[in-house]
This record gives C-alpha cells, structure tokens and sequence, in this order.
C-alpha cells in the first residue's frame, strides 16, 4: 500500500520528484530500483570521500551504508555520492601536496554542485582524511541545508614486535605516522638501520583510519563535535570499531529529524559556535591548519572569523589534553577518557564554553555536556585548573615580518623554548631546504625560512613536515626555528611557525628577507619580526622582482592560485555568504 506522500513545497526535491512535468526525471529513479514511496520522500546526499589513496579513507564506504540504514529507517531516502580526496600522508614531501589544500575547495565545489544538480533535501557527509573534512563541513554550510557530519575515526597505533631489531626509543610505546616521517631523519643522519626502518615501516600504520595523533584530521573531527555538526562522541571511535557504523545509522536518523524541524546548517554554524571550536583545539594542542580551516568555514556563512580572532582564542584557553605530537597519546585515549564531551565539559568548569549552541541533536551543546558522566581522568584529560600549560597549544604571532598575522604550535614546549632569535637562512622552496637539511647545510642557531610556498605563490601551500620530520630526526628541531607563508603538518613539532602573511608571491616581507636577517620569534609575547628599518623594507619592496615563476600554468592549480585568497581569511576561493543572493535550500 502507497503512503500518503509528503508535501515538498519546501524542498528542493520537488523540483525533480513532483507533477507531471517531472514525469521523465521519476523514470530514471525507477530505473534505479527506486519505490514510489522512496521517490516522493526526502531525499537525502550521503557525500563519502571514499577511496583507495589511504587508510584514511577506506572505511568510509562502509559507514556510508550504515548511514543510509539510518535514514531509510526514518522514512528518508538515501543518495549515496562521492567526492575526491588527497590524502597528506601520500602527498607529502614532494609536488603531490600542493594539491591538498586546493583539494579542500574542490571537495566543497564537488558536493555543492552535487547537491544543486540533483536537489537533494539534506546531507550527511562522511569523511577521513586532513582537508576533506573541512571541505565537506565547507559545502554543508554553505548549502545551508539540514546537515550531519561524521568522521571516518582514527588509525589505531602501532606497534614494534617483541625482539624487533629498533631502536629502544621505539618499542614498548605506540607508533604514528609522525615517527615514520622522523625515522627518516634519522635514517639519513646513519642513526638508524636499513632494516630497522623496514620493520617501523610495516608496523606503525596497523589498520584503517586516519593519522591517530592530534593531527590535522583528529583536530577537525573535534571541531565537526564542538561546532555542532556531528553527533557528539562520534568522532572519538577508531575505524575498525563496530561502533563507527552505530554512530553512522544514528546520523542517518538524526539529520532526518534535523530536516522535520528545519534546522539548518547556519542555525548551527554560528560566530559562537565557532569560537568553542576554536578553543577545543587550544586545548587540545591541535593543529596549526585549524587556524585556516575555522576562518573557511566562517566564510561560508558570512561571519567574519579570521586567524586573528582564532589566535586570541588561542591565547587564553588553557592546554589540558596530553596529545601527540605535543603529549603522549593518540586519539584512541581520548576517546576512552571520555572524548570531545568530557573535555567541553572542562571548558564549562572554567566558563569557556558558549552553552546555547545547537548540535546535530537538536538540542544545545550545554545539553549534550549535561548528559556526559565522569570527569577529567588526569592522565590523557587534566582538570582545567591544573592544566599543562595556562594558554592554548597554538599561538599567533605578529610584526613586521608578518603585518597579516602567522601561527605556531607550543604543545609540548616549555616557556624557555618559546622564543628564538637568530639570523635568517632564505630558501625559495621547501625541496631547497630539504636538500640543506639533508646535507646538513644549515648551522645550529639558524632560522630556516621558506618561501614561495603560499596559497598563490606555490600554489597549494604546501605543509613542511618532511623537512621539519627531518630536522627532529637529526636531534636538530629545537636548534633551529623555521618560518614559511606555507603551512606545517599537525604532526609537526619544534619552533615552527607558518601561515606566514602576505605570503611572498603577494609582496610579503617573507620573500624580501636575505640571509644574515635578525628574526625574533617570540610565542610568549606573540611577537614574528626582523631587524631591518622600515626604511630599508621599502627599499628592497621598491627592488622585487614580483613572484615567483611557477610551472603551473595551466590547470587546476593554476586556477586556484588566479583566485585564493590569504591565509588569514582561511585560503578562499570565493567571496562567500555575505555576498550570496539567494540560499539553495530556498530555491
């Protein structure tokens, strides 16, 4: 027996699923095996970054079905789609990453453009890996639709067998990937065999999953928790866990109920939900990408949100949750110690927390938290009146070397180890400095500066972690500094400060440095600067050449260095909500 249809004044599917003129359209959903009743419900984006570049990814096709289980079982009908991926661990370290960060764009693009062409009701996004989890949260808000978020859960860590030919420093304790990229270094510095480099190779990436530090990836799946896209504690489950595809039904089910109440995206995504975002990655001592990715995704509902405003976050949220690449442990500790939940329910104690927030629940994050049982374990999660250090994991500096603003991650630093002075070593690109950190033609005391490696100028913005892995490999990462208007991977440690702004290819005094510069680099006072007059810096501006000459000319990055914008409004590629005329879900 036929139900009785749903009205879809409202909706955007009826432009493909109701009347007679659409007659040709409801012909390609039977083709399809569709129902009659399933054609006249909702219909439901389920966008998955699936695919077979990494551990990242691989499980998402099994969540997405689990997903759909979900909103078949509220009367919903499911439309499973992909979108691409670039997986950082894969493209690193070579021409390969200059198409992470563009990726980001690119997946926003793809899903929008799905979702327009198709007129799907509502989306539930799963991703796995560092830019397409932005990326997806990115088209959510922008669509303005009824969305749920969930993460493809984290890698589980490694571990070296019993009587394995290592090092003593590497058995007996998990493995990321972040030891990988330092066991290079150390390889090249003769500090560590052939063979005991084969057998960390094999060992430190054991399963499905993302990098299972506070890297880039567990940082955002915390934020998709704490600005109220994604169920909360889903993001904390590894992949392998069964109840990743509990969590998925669930967000099947609630972006139905999210739909029946019409709330949408932006009701979510707010300036305050925002700013609670930002603090659980300050305390987290997560990722320096989070200040480009929080501004992005601000800019899709027209709220003004800059790396500054990230920064001044920064700067008083106390760091209480002991994560690597800073701390000791990896996402599956936090998870076990009570998650993104118990450590919001710490930023209630301190009053940090903007509590009337709406979830993908729909109910308030000060709800939510009000369900969560315990407390701080003092072992992954410090109570936030004694926490490991009074302000946040990442710090924004500013000065005459960066009048836009840079960022660097002390999570795990001591106060003594959080300023630098010393001269500048220049290098116009990040396989320049990689081949003098491998040759070890660089001096102790140095800052090494890489440019050219923006969001325009390289293009793509490349992250520095195989040289940074490197320098911590040769015992050199809290010997040297380095500073790039590129940007550094969450699994970066030692003074390293990115997001430099303008970069070089937009006139920045980044690419006006010579060697010999005095940098003064100091997280305590937030100060980036270099000893050359005001004077002199117009001088050598007056000199420039203008940016430097890539081999993209053609393309799509090409295209994306014609049209992105600087780090400190988050690398867009679009003007954004607050010049948009209109909103899909009202078409």
């Amino acid at each position: 027996m036929t139900k009785a249809r749903m009205d879809k004044t409202n909706l955007p599917s009826r432009h493909v699923t109701v009347g007679p003129a659409r007659a040709p359209h409801r012909s390609y959903y039977y083709a399809m095996g569709m129902t009659e009743d399933e054609i006249y419900q909702p219909l439901v984006g389920v966008a998955t970054c699936w695919n077979e570049a990494a551990p990242c990814n691989i499980s998402l096709n099994r969540q997405a079905q689990a997903v759909k289980l979900g909103v078949k079982s509220a009367e919903g009908t499911p439309r499973e789609f992909t979108t691409i991926t670039v997986t950082d661990g894969i493209a690193m370290g070579h021409e390969g990453m200059r198409s992470s960060l563009a990726s980001r764009e690119a997946i926003a693009d793809t899903v929008e453009l799905t979702m327009r062409g198709h007129c799907y009701d509502a989306i539930v996004g799963l991703a796995g890996c560092d830019k397409s989890l932005p990326g997806m949260m990115m088209a959510m808000v922008r669509l303005n639709t009824p969305s749920v978020f969930i993460y493809g859960g984290s890698i589980l860590p490694g571990r070296a067998p019993a009587g394995a030919d290592v090092p003593s420093e590497y058995a007996n304790r998990d493995l990321t990937v972040q030891d990988m990229f330092e066991a290079v270094g150390r390889h090249q510095a003769g500090d560590l065999s052939d063979s005991a480099l084969e057998v960390l190779e094999r060992v430190a990436c054991p399963s499905a999953g993302a990098c299972g530090g506070q890297f880039t990836a567990n940082t955002m799946a915390c934020v998709s928790e704490a600005i109220g896209l994604a169920l909360p504690q889903s993001s904390g489950a590894p992949a392998p866990y069964e109840s990743r595809d509990q969590y998925s039904v669930a967000s099947g089910e609630a972006v139905m109920n999210l739909l029946a109440k019409n709330i949408r995206a932006r009701d979510v995504v707010t300036l305050e939900s925002l700013q609670n975002a930002a603090r659980v990655v300050a305390c987290t001592g997560g990722s320096t990408n989070a200040g480009l990715h929080l501004p992005a995704i601000a800019h899709e509902a027209g709220i003004k949100f800059t790396l500054e405003d990230v920064c001044e976050i920064f700067r008083d949220t106390p760091y209480f949750v002991d994560l690597k690449p800073g701390g000791q442990y990896v996402a599956k500790d936090l998870y076990e110690a009570g998650g993104v939940m118990m450590v919001m329910k710490e930023l209630r104690k301190a009053k940090l927390i903007h509590e009337d927030c709406m979830t993908a629940t729909g109910y308030s994050i000060g709800e939510e938290i009000d369900r969560i049982e315990g407390d701080a374990d003092g072992r992954v999660i410090y109570p936030i009146d004694a926490p490991l250090t009074p302000t946040g994991g990442v710090v924004g500096l500013k000065g005459n070397l960066a009048p836009e603003g840079a960022i660097v991650k002390v999570a795990g630093m001591a106060t003594q180890e959080q300023s630098f002075i010393g001269p500048a070593r220049c290098f116009e690109s990040e396989e320049d400095a990689f081949a003098a950190v491998k040759a070890r033609n660089y001096k102790e005391g140095e800052v090494l500066v890489i440019r050219n490696e923006g969001p325009a100028g390289g293009p793509g913005m490349r992250e520095m972690l195989a040289t940074t892995a490197a320098l911590s490999g040769q015992g050199m990462g809290k010997k040297v500094a380095l500073i790039t208007d590129g940007r550094f991977s969450g699994a970066t440690r030692g003074f390293c400060v990115g997001h430099v702004g303008p970069e070089a290819a937009h006139g920045g005094p980044i690419g006006l440095l010579k060697d010999g510069d005095m940098i003064t680099m100091n997280a305590v006072t937030g100060e980036l600067s270099v000893d050359v007059s005001d004077e002199d810096m117009a001088a050598r501006r007056a000199d420039w050449k203008g940016a430097k000459e890539t081999i993209y000319a053609s393309g799509a990055l090409w295209k994306y260095a014609q049209l992105v914008g600087g780090a400190k409004d988050g690398a867009v590629t679009h003007p954004g909500a607050k010049d948009e005329r209109h909103i899909y879900m009202d078409l």
